[in-house]
């Protein structure tokens, strides 16, 4: 009985990461927005260059997000 629960944690160790993963890249992006925005407001002549960076950055915040998801899906399907 103990062992096959044990055996079944790795679902639970996986949706977790994943939804680790998510929150992580909400807040990472959600701080970047607020961070640009600001920038924006108190430099209007920048707003170009701020937001290309912006964009580029909210990228690789994506792309790591979407590297711990796949992750925990690979935890599931290969136990």
């Amino acid at each position: 009985m103990w062992l096959e629960a044990a055996s079944t944690l790795h679902y639970l160790g996986a949706a977790i990461g994943a939804g680790i993963a998510a929150i992580g890249a909400g807040l990472g992006i959600g701080t970047l927005a607020g961070a640009a925005l600001q920038g924006i407001a108190r430099q209007p002549s920048a707003a170009g260059d701020i937001r290309n960076n912006m964009l580029i950055m909210a990228a690789f915040i994506e792309g790591v997000a979407l590297i711990a998801e796949v992750v925990a899906i690979l935890i599931i399907f290969l136990k």
